[in-house]
């Protein structure tokens, strides 16, 4: 029976209720869904070789006949062998497998067998517990080499290789490639689950190989011919079943190109859409902002001179801006994005800048509040527990009473949370939206605060407001290239001036007692301290139970002040932080610390980002390695933001190599910028970016290290759209781009 490519795979009765389910938990919900689940590795079993020519310590592939095969129970760990002599015209070999019994009726004596794995001398074999004399026999009359062996080799039965009539007679002639699908061969190696194995996965993709032609080849064949690219059947049939390393590398180049060119025309897409709406033109005043900066109490490094300069271009455009703002943390995003604030607030416009988190959102509205207090405009604080106005008025108002001030323009610039995004809040003249830390807002969330609060007639045009998104997450150049591809960039890669660099190292377990004596120094000189709890791994049955999760964390946020607080720091003020904190809470225990009514503050990764204490100096991460490296940049960046030389202390218990690895590069690391790219390096694209919260398919988050290819795959979009940019004279492809939007979620 041939099965459709949409078939569901619990309509398929060939495929039992529990490997059903298993296949779901790997994300195969049919057919089609199963060729596109790739290998990530291979096992190099191409090597077929006569028993009698089998070297020590080699991999390879063996063809014969079984001419012995027997389970024997061993009497002291009571444990299964499966002890077996294959055969072939050159020679005999000794094959045992362990706790496999069932093999002993699978190849049965006689049969034709393919094994491939490794030779092993016998002496390995002996290390095994002592074995009864009566388990011996059964190599009674079987010469075979008593030097070597196979331990578990992959194993599939084939058919008769003898020309001759006589049965124990055997052909040196091999099996054909394209008969194996376990030995002889490339043998691909599957991403599995528990009960879920590569081998049967192999074997599903094999039967249902005839619903492969019904795939149709979605890419432009000007695009296939110009990147050298194969035919999407052959590419799909070689990345399971590859004729040899040439061919997995085409396919791979072919699948990854197709996964990377979708999302490059999502990007260039959405960068269309937004090139064809209107936006308010906002005119450059020159000397308003040299009045400005000429009143800070620092001086603008050039980055974010360039910076700014490159937004106010953006303003004074009838295209709405649509440009991320990306600096180093403590790079000084905040008063960039104050200029471009004030260069729309004076001509008569609102702003609205949405923070992630209230702590964040409350320092943004003090921050900006301070930049702009030579100017009377009105800035007003909105999020789930309060509204305030400015801190000059120092006035907290009723949420509904700020609504309605907000609707009718009297507030200026308005910083919030979500709250920004209620169906209540109306502005009267929204020009500019700023998000900070944007990547933790949905595109749904971004999209409701533009369409939602912002309807302004521009004479007959209908405009949109302008779009500043900020981020102190570094983020890698392919990753920008392509995730980002619809968003021009401004970067701040310099650090204002006089800034120390942070002292960071890493602390064995030997060494904390002095990390603890150095930070009691520290608070003695009139400094403070953060003491950062690691980030709790759950297990499987927090996995899927965010409340679960963040009740782990709690306990760890509150065991570790009580330890602190009473055992190693009693004399001293200690201080606790933590998500499930209310507002008011969260803010009076940071207000706490600012006025240093707190020497040390026990937080969870709330502190991440925004959170700006000048006398702090000291920074202690517990359980470093089970943080990325950009967090752990992030956590650093908390201090070192006043004139006193500032430590950050990495405690780890981990001895694995790799952690060490990447806790050394945050060490040597001279900006985020540096760190970001040795991060994607170290840890590979997948797990750096995060597959399952991003949905990029695996071959794609492989290729994100590849500029080259990146370059080429933007390079074929561009031409693509320049051509059709609704894509109508390629119909295949507007539909596979149509289902491909509906499983990522580029954020």
């Amino acid at each position: 029976m041939i099965y459709s490519l949409n078939s569901p795979i619990q309509d398929i009765k060939r495929i039992q209720p529990a490997y059903q389910k298993r296949l779901l938990k790997l994300g195969i919900k049919t057919v089609e869904n199963l060729y596109y689940h790739f290998p990530h590795r291979y096992d190099d079993f191409s090597k077929i070789i006569p028993i009698g020519e089998l070297k020590l310590n080699e991999v390879a592939t063996i063809q014969g006949r079984v001419a012995e095969i027997k389970n024997i129970r061993t009497w002291r760990k009571k444990m299964f062998l499966t002890e077996a002599f294959i055969e072939d015209l050159s020679g005999t070999i000794k094959v045992v497998w362990f706790n496999q019994p069932f093999l002993a009726e699978t190849l049965k004596k006689g049969s034709f067998v393919s094994l491939s794995g490794k030779v092993h001398p016998v002496r390995d074999f002996m290390k095994f517990p002592q074995r009864k004399k009566e388990e011996s026999k059964i190599s009674n009359g079987v010469n075979f080499d008593k030097t070597l062996y196979l331990s578990n080799p992959a194993y599939e039965r084939i058919s008769q290789m003898a020309n001759s009539k006589s049965e124990t007679a055997i052909s040196e002639k091999r099996l054909a490639i394209s008969q194996l699908r376990h030995t002889g061969r490339l043998v691909p190696v599957y991403p599995e689950t528990a009960g879920l194995s590569s081998r049967y996965l192999r074997y599903l993709i094999q039967i249902f190989s005839p619903a492969l032609a019904q795939i149709k080849d979605w890419l432009p064949e000007e695009t296939k011919k110009a990147q050298g690219l194969s035919e999407l059947g052959t590419a799909i049939r070689q990345i399971h079943f590859p004729s040899s390393d040439k061919a997995i590398a085409q396919a791979k180049k072919r699948l990854a190109f197709d996964e990377l060119f979708l999302i490059q025309l999502f990007v260039l897409q959405q960068k269309i859409k937004w090139q064809k709406e209107n936006s308010l033109k906002i005119k450059f005043n020159e000397s308003l902002i040299k009045e400005f900066v000429s009143q800070l109490p620092f001086k603008l490094t050039d980055a974010q001179r360039r910076a700014a300069w490159e937004i106010l271009q953006d303003l004074q455009k009838t295209k709405p801006m649509n440009r991320l703002l990306e600096g180093d943390v403590g790079s000084g995003k905040t008063v960039v994005a104050a200029v471009a604030a004030l260069q729309a607030m004076t001509e008569g416009w609102q702003v609205a800048l949405m923070a992630p988190t209230e702590i964040l959102a409350q320092q943004h509205w003090q921050n900006i509040t301070a930049l702009l207090k030579n100017y009377k405009f009105s800035i007003g604080l909105l999020t789930s527990s309060a509204s305030k106005e400015s801190l000059t008025k120092a006035a907290t108002i009723k949420k509904k009473e700020f609504v309605e001030k907000i609707d009718r323009g009297e507030i200026d610039f308005v910083v919030g949370t979500h709250a920004l995004i209620q169906e209540s809040v109306k502005f009267k003249n929204l020009a500019l939206v700023i998000f900070d830390e944007q990547h933790r807002f949905g595109v749904e969330q971004r999209a409701a605060l533009q369409k939602n609060i912002l309807e302004i007639e521009d004479g007959q045009k209908s405009t949109i407001p302008h779009l500043l998104s900020m981020t102190a997450t570094p983020i890698p150049r392919t990753l920008a290239l392509t995730i980002y591809g619809d968003l021009d960039i401004s970067l701040i890669d310099e650090l204002p001036s006089g800034r120390q660099k942070i002292i960071t190292q890493i602390v064995s377990p030997a060494r904390r007692q002095k990390t603890y004596e150095f930070i009691k120094s520290e608070i003695k000189k009139g400094r403070q301290a953060f003491v950062i709890c690691p980030r709790i791994e759950p297990d499987e049955t927090l996995k899927n139970n965010d409340t679960s999760f963040a009740a782990a964390e709690l306990k760890a946020v509150k065991e570790e002040y009580e330890k602190l607080s009473k055992k190693i720091f009693p004399d001293f003020k200690i201080g606790m932080l933590h998500g499930r904190l209310k507002s008011k809470e969260k803010e009076q225990a940071m207000l706490d610390f600012k006025n240093s009514k707190i020497d040390i503050l026990v937080s969870t990764s709330v502190v991440e980002v925004g959170i700006d204490v000048p006398n702090a100096t000291v920074m202690m991460i517990e359980g470093a390695e089970r943080f990325g490296l950009a967090q752990l940049h992030q956590f650093r960046g908390r201090v070192g933001r006043g004139q006193y030389q500032s430590y950050c202390f990495l405690l780890s218990e981990s001895s694995a190599a790799k952690a060490h690895t990447r806790l050394k590069a945050l060490v040597g690391a001279k900006s985020g910028f540096e760190l970001a790219e040795k991060d994607l390096a170290i840890r590979g694209p997948g797990e750096f970016f995060g597959t399952r919260q991003s949905g990029l398919p695996d071959l794609s988050m492989a290729s994100l290290a590849d500029v080259e290819l990146i370059k080429q795959v933007r390079l074929e979009a561009v031409k693509i759209l320049q051509k059709d940019p609704a894509l109508e004279k390629y119909p295949l492809l507007k539909e596979k781009l149509k289902k491909f939007q509906k499983t990522i979620h580029l954020e």
